[in-house]
C-alpha cells in the first residue's frame, strides 16, 4: 500500500469542527471517549466559540450605545481665573485660541489683574431628528443579528470539525491495525519459508523476497502510526482537558446510520451561514438608511443656567481682596438651536453611494451562498449514496481476499505457484481490510457532511448514540 493510498484512507475531510473522541493504546486500561462527549466539550470550551460569543456581546453593547443618542446632553462647568480686564470693540472669526471677553471697553490698557469666576449647566436635547437615530439603532440591531448568526455558524463548524477529528482517529487506528496484522502475517510466512529453505525444499530467494515484503509492511505500519498520532493531535485540540491516551467508540465500525432523512427537502435558510449572510445584507441596508437620513436639519432644545463673578468695575476700577472668586451674578436662557450642514450633501451622497454598492454586494453574496449550499447538499447526498454502496461491497472484497490468500499459501506450500502470488494476495488482503473499515466510517463522514450543510447535527449525533 503506497503512502498516497494510506493518506487517502484517512482524510481529515473538509469538515472541521466537532468534539467527542477517544483514542486507544491497546495495552492500557483507558477511559472511553464518545463522539457526543467530544462534540459537547468542543461546543462549550473551544476558543473559537468563546471569541464568537464575545463578539456577539460587543454587538449587543453597540445597540445600547446607539440608543444613548436619544438621551439629553448635560454639561457642567466651573472655573476660577485671574487676569487683566482690557476689552476692545471688534469681531473675531470662530476659533479656539483667544479667550472670550465680556463687558464694555474701558478705554485704557493696563496690566492690572482681577479675579474672575464662572459656573453653569447646559442641557441639550434633540426632540426629533427625521429618523436618524432610529436608523442607527436598527443598523446596530442588524449587526447584533449578524454576530448571533456568526456565533451559530462557528459553533456548527467547531462541532463538525471535532466530530470529523473523532472519525479520523478511528480510521487511522483501523489502518494501523491492518498494517500491524500484515507485519505479523509476513513474519509467520517468513518463518515457514525459512524452514522450507533450510530443508532445501524452497529456494533461498523466496525468503529474501518475504523479508523485503515484511520490511515494506513495517514501513507502512510506521506511516500508519504517524497518521494515528496526527489525528490524535487534532482531536486533542477540541478537548478542554485532553487525555494522552483514551479509547474510541468502535461500534461506529459495526453499524451504519439509518434514520437519515435523506429524502427530506433541503432549505438553505436552515444553515447558520445563510442566516449570517441575510443579517449582513440587513445590516448594510440599515446603514444606508442611516446615511440617507443624516443630511437633515438638527433641532436642539437647549437650556442653560450660569453665574459669574468678577473683580472689575465698569468704570475701570478694580475691587480689592478676593472679590470675583465667587460667582455673584446669575443668568439663565432657554431656546431652540437649529443647524443644517448644507455643504455636507456632497460627502453624504458619496458615502450613501458607497454604502448602496456594499448593500447590493451583500445581497448578491447572500444569493451566491444559497446557490452554493444547494450545490453542496446535492454533492453530499450523492457522496452519501456512493459510500453506502461501497460499504455494502467491501465485505465481499475482504472475504474474497482472505480466500485468495489461503489458496495462494496452500498452492505455494504445494509447490504449484511462486512466492509472488502469495505476496500479491497478501497485499490485496491488507488493502481490502483497510477499505472495509474505512468504507463504514466514510458513510458516517458523508452523513456528517450532509447534516453540516443542513445546519443541524442532532440527527447525526442521535444516530451515533443509537
Amino acid at each position: 500500500m503506497s503512502l498516497l493510498r494510506l493518506r487517502s484512507a484517512v482524510p481529515l475531510g473538509l469538515l472541521l469542527l466537532l468534539p467527542l473522541l477517544p483514542v486507544a493504546q491497546a495495552q492500557q486500561a483507558e477511559t472511553l471517549l464518545t463522539l457526543n462527549s467530544v462534540v459537547e466539550d468542543a461546543a462549550k470550551n473551544y476558543p473559537a466559540i468563546q471569541i464568537s460569543q464575545e463578539e456577539l456581546n460587543a454587538a449587543g453593547a453597540r445597540i445600547q450605545l446607539a440608543r444613548t443618542a436619544y438621551l439629553p446632553r448635560v454639561d457642567a462647568l466651573a472655573q476660577f481665573n485671574r487676569g487683566t480686564r482690557n476689552n476692545v470693540f471688534g469681531s473675531l472669526l470662530p476659533q479656539g485660541i483667544i479667550p472670550s471677553m465680556s463687558g464694555p471697553v474701558i478705554g485704557t490698557n493696563n496690566g492690572g489683574s482681577v479675579w474672575g469666576s464662572a459656573t453653569g449647566v447646559l442641557i441639550n436635547w434633540q426632540p426629533f431628528d427625521f429618523g436618524t437615530r432610529s436608523a442607527s439603532v436598527r443598523a446596530a440591531q442588524a449587526g447584533r443579528d449578524r454576530a448571533f448568526a456568526a456565533n451559530l455558524r462557528t459553533q456548527l463548524e467547531v462541532e463538525t470539525a471535532s466530530a470529523d477529528a473523532y472519525l479520523s482517529v478511528i480510521a487511522s487506528l483501523q489502518t494501523q491495525k491492518a498494517a500491524q496484522t500484515a507485519v505479523v502475517n509476513w513474519e509467520t510466512l517468513r518463518q515457514s519459508i525459512h524452514a522450507l529453505a533450510a530443508a532445501e525444499l524452497r529456494p533461498g530467494a523466496d525468503e529474501s523476497r518475504v523479508n523485503a515484503e515484511k520490511a515494506a509492511a513495517a514501513n507502512q505500519l510506521a506511516l500508519a502510526q504517524q497518521a494515528v498520532d496526527s489525528s490524535l493531535a487534532t482531536l486533542r485540540k477540541f478537548q478542554s482537558s485532553p487525555a494522552r491516551s483514551h479509547g474510541t467508540d468502535q461500534k461506529l465500525l459495526t453499524k451504519a446510520p439509518e434514520a437519515m432523512g435523506k429524502d427530506a427537502p433541503f432549505a438553505a435558510d436552515s444553515n447558520p451561514l445563510m442566516a449570517e449572510r441575510k443579517a449582513t445584507t440587513a445590516e448594510n441596508e440599515a446603514e444606508l438608511k442611516a446615511l440617507e437620513r443624516s443630511w437633515a436639519p438638527q433641532f436642539n432644545l437647549e437650556g442653560s443656567a450660569y453665574a459669574r463673578g468678577t473683580g472689575a468695575e465698569t468704570n475701570g476700577q478694580r475691587l480689592s481682596g478676593a472679590n470675583g472668586m465667587a460667582p455673584t451674578v446669575g443668568n439663565y436662557i432657554v431656546g431652540v438651536n437649529i443647524t443644517f450642514p448644507v455643504m455636507d450633501f456632497a460627502s453624504i451622497h458619496a458615502k450613501a453611494s458607497t454604502q448602496a454598492s456594499l448593500a447590493k454586494a451583500a445581497k448578491a453574496n447572500e444569493d451566491l451562498t444559497a446557490s452554493n449550499l444547494r450545490e453542496q447538499f446535492e454533492q453530499a447526498l450523492a457522496e452519501l449514496r456512493a459510500t453506502e454502496t461501497i460499504a455494502q461491497n467491501t465485505p465481499v472484497q475482504l472475504q474474497a481476499a482472505e480466500t485468495a490468500l489461503d489458496q495462494a499459501t496452500a498452492r505455494y506450500k504445494a509447490g504449484i505457484v511462486a512466492i509472488d502470488d502469495v505476496a500479491q494476495t497478501q497485499r490485496l488482503l491488507v488493502q481490502a481490510d483497510i477499505d472495509n473499515s474505512i468504507a463504514r466510517l466514510n458513510v458516517w463522514r458523508a452523513f456528517l457532511k450532509l447534516q453540516y450543510i443542513r445546519g443541524d447535527l442532532q440527527p447525526f449525533l442521535q444516530e451515533a448514540m443509537r
